[in-house]
C-alpha cells in the first residue's frame, strides 16, 4: 500500500485552528454587568487609547461571570501582567470598571464574594456611588430607545391576534396604561393573555377593547423580589485596594492616594460607609437568624 495513502490528510492552511473559550471564574466571582447600558456599536471604546480601548473591548464581550483578573487576561491577550494591570486601572479611572466587594444573602448564609464591575458605557463618579448604594439613576432622555416595551408590544398584538391589530396612533395611545401595568410587576405574557383570552367574534373596535380590558383588568401593585432584596456593596481604591466610602472614590481612588488624607465630603442620603457595612451585614444576619434555625444550617459572614 503505498504511503500517501496510510498519511492523514493535512489541514488546510485556511482554516484557523479552534480557540479555548475564555476561562470563567469560580461561581459567584467574575464579571459583572452594569445594568442599563446602552446597546453595543462599532464606536465604544474610540475614546480610550488603542491599547486600553482593545482590552475594554475583549472584556465587554465576555459573558457575566468570566475571569477578567490580570493573570488569566494575560494568558489570553498579547500584553504582560504589569501593563494589563496598568489598562485596567486606566478603564476605572475612565468609570468602565470598578472593583469591590458584595455581600450576596439567601436563607441559608451570608457570602461576601469579590466583585468587578464592568460598564461599555463610561460612568461618572456620581452614577457609580448610586449604583454602590443599589439606587442606579434613570438613563438620560436622549439615551431611551425610541419606542417603549409598551410600545412596542403593542404593536406586535396583532401577530397574537389579528383582529386586535392596532395603529401606530392606537399604540401611542394606549402606551400609557400598559406602562402601568409593567409598573405593577406584569410580565408580558400576563398581558397578551388579559388582552386576547376570550375575544369576541367579530371584534368591532380593537383599541377601544384593548382600552376596556386594560382598565377592567389592571392587576394590582406586586413587591417583587428585587424590591425586597438589600444590597450591600463596597468599593475598593484602584491604587491602595483599601475600600472606601463611595462617595470619597473620586475616578476610583481615595482621598490619599489622590494626596489629600482629608477628602471627605458630606455623605448624601442612603450611602453606606466602610464603617457601617458590617452593621448593616449584621442586621441582615439577624433578620435571618430565626429561619436558619429553623432548618438547622450555620450563617456564615465570609468566604474562607
Amino acid at each position: 500500500m503505498a504511503v500517501s495513502q496510510l498519511s492523514t490528510a493535512p489541514r488546510a492552511p485556511h482554516v484557523p485552528l479552534p480557540t479555548p473559550p475564555h476561562p470563567m471564574a469560580n461561581p459567584g466571582y467574575g464579571k459583572r454587568s452594569t445594568p442599563a447600558q446602552r446597546p453595543r456599536t462599532d464606536r465604544d471604546f474610540t475614546h480610550l487609547p488603542p491599547r486600553e480601548a482593545s482590552i475594554a473591548a475583549y472584556i465587554d464581550r465576555l459573558p457575566d461571570g468570566a475571569d477578567i483578573s490580570v493573570k488569566t487576561l494575560a494568558k489570553v491577550l498579547p500584553y504582560g501582567q504589569c501593563a494589563l494591570r496598568t489598562a485596567l486601572n486606566r478603564l476605572q479611572d475612565a468609570g468602565h470598571l470598578r472593583r469591590g466587594s458584595e455581600c450576596v444573602a439567601n436563607d441559608e448564609a451570608l457570602l461576601w464574594v469579590t466583585r468587578t464591575f464592568f460598564s461599555r458605557t463610561a460612568r461618572d463618579d456620581d452614577w457609580w456611588a448610586a449604583f454602590t448604594r443599589g439606587d442606579v439613576p434613570p438613563e438620560r432622555r436622549h439615551q431611551h430607545p425610541t419606542r417603549s416595551r409598551a410600545f412596542v408590544l403593542l404593536a406586535a398584538l396583532g401577530r397574537t391576534a389579528p383582529s386586535l391589530t392596532l395603529s401606530a396612533a392606537d399604540c401611542t395611545a394606549l402606551e400609557p396604561q400598559v406602562t402601568d401595568w409593567f409598573e405593577r410587576g406584569a410580565t408580558e405574557a400576563e398581558l397578551l393573555h388579559a388582552l386576547t383570552d376570550g375575544l369576541p367574534t367579530p371584534v368591532h373596535h380593537a383599541a377601544a377593547l384593548v382600552r376596556r380590558r386594560l382598565t377592567d383588568k389592571m392587576p394590582p401593585e406586586r413587591v417583587t423580589p428585587a424590591q425586597q432584596r438589600t444590597v450591600l456593596r463596597a468599593l475598593e481604591c484602584s491604587e491602595c485596594r483599601a475600600p472606601g466610602s463611595t462617595e470619597a472614590l473620586i475616578g476610583g481612588r481615595c482621598g490619599p492616594c489622590r494626596g489629600n488624607p482629608v477628602d471627605a465630603p458630606t455623605r448624601p442620603a442612603g450611602t453606606v460607609p466602610a464603617m457601617g457595612v458590617l452593621s448593616r451585614m449584621n442586621e441582615v444576619r439577624a433578620a435571618m437568624t430565626p429561619r436558619a434555625e429553623r432548618i438547622g444550617r450555620p450563617i456564615r459572614s465570609r468566604l474562607p
